[in-house]
């Protein structure tokens, strides 16, 4: 054990590393010290066993899961998982528009994957995304995860990037996980949360009529920057009526994907021009001073 990393209600996370093979992981120790603690351990088994049926680079590993009993069952559980060496876009937002963009779509991928695998992740938001300090994007914490079309029995999410059916305690699908991520982008690029069934500070709203629940204001409105295809793509995302969001994840990823190729092409097309003026700037000095130009001024 090289040193503690994290903690939670009821868990604690470490840094470790496999004296054999030298590699550094994250071990998360969740322990059951009363009846409320009893959900962290079933997230923590929920979060294990939907791991395992995924293999995608966006998505965090979890590689092993030791559980420790007594006569009541379950009393503790070790997790073994990838370390991820980085900060997530809550602490460190992205700084640029194309970098913003990225993070997107890798996203989008890894969720993608996990729709087809038969999952959603149904709690996407800023600090559940981490960029690594090679730039690539994990996906993390997969406590809330679940199989597609499953019906919770209690309220789960995060207030400023629940969907109106988590809240509703109704199916849970790949429609969830494109508002989520539609709730995450809005975030990104406005510094706002859009207002959700569940308010920040309330614990639950007086009704939960779809038609009762506020409009976000539109993303061009408070980032006039932000282009057109991806505002569209956004405000489309966190539609209360799921029937109204995009099709599918990999729809999503698509059309990021679009859009982060003409927002590099658009990056170069400004670089080029902007070179090119410097360079068009030297010639038409060297034409007036071919001395200082060439190097041989006096």
């Amino acid at each position: 054990m090289l040193a503690q990393i994290g903690r939670g209600a009821a868990s604690v996370i470490y840094l470790v590393q496999d004296p054999k093979s030298k590699q550094i992981w994250a071990l998360k120790h969740v322990v059951k010290n009363g009846p409320k603690d009893q959900r962290f351990l079933e997230q923590a088994e929920q979060e294990g066993a939907v791991s395992a049926r995924l293999d995608h680079p966006v998505i965090r590993r979890i590689v092993k899961i030791t559980r420790s009993r007594s006569l009541t069952g379950v009393k503790e559980l070790y997790m073994l998982m990838e370390y991820v060496d980085g900060v997530s876009v809550d602490k460190h937002p992205p700084e640029t528009f194309e970098e913003s963009v990225d993070i997107f779509r890798q996203v989008a991928r890894g969720l993608a994957h996990m729709h087809a695998k038969g999952f959603v992740h149904a709690d996407m938001k800023p600090n559940n995304v981490v960029i690594c300090d090679d730039g690539s994007v994990k996906v993390i914490d997969l406590g809330q995860s679940c199989a597609i079309g499953a019906v919770k029995e209690r309220i789960q999410g995060t207030p400023d990037y629940i969907a109106p059916e988590q809240v509703h305690l109704r199916a849970i699908t790949p429609k969830t996980d494109i508002y989520n991520l539609g709730a995450t982008m809005y975030w990104v690029l406005t510094r706002q949360n859009i207002p959700t069934a569940i308010p920040k500070g309330d614990s639950l709203v007086n009704s939960l009529d779809d038609h009762l629940i506020e409009k976000p204001k539109p993303i061009k409105e408070l980032n006039p920057r932000v282009p057109d295809m991806l505002a569209d793509l956004i405000m489309q995302s966190v539609a209360i009526d799921p029937d109204q969001r995009p099709p599918d994840m990999d729809w999503v990823a698509d059309r990021l994907d679009l859009i982060y190729g003409k927002a590099v092409a658009d990056r170069k097309l400004r670089e080029g021009k902007k070179n090119g003026d410097a360079a068009t700037a030297r010639i038409e000095d060297a034409a007036q001073k071919p001395g200082d130009a060439l190097g041989q001024g006096a």
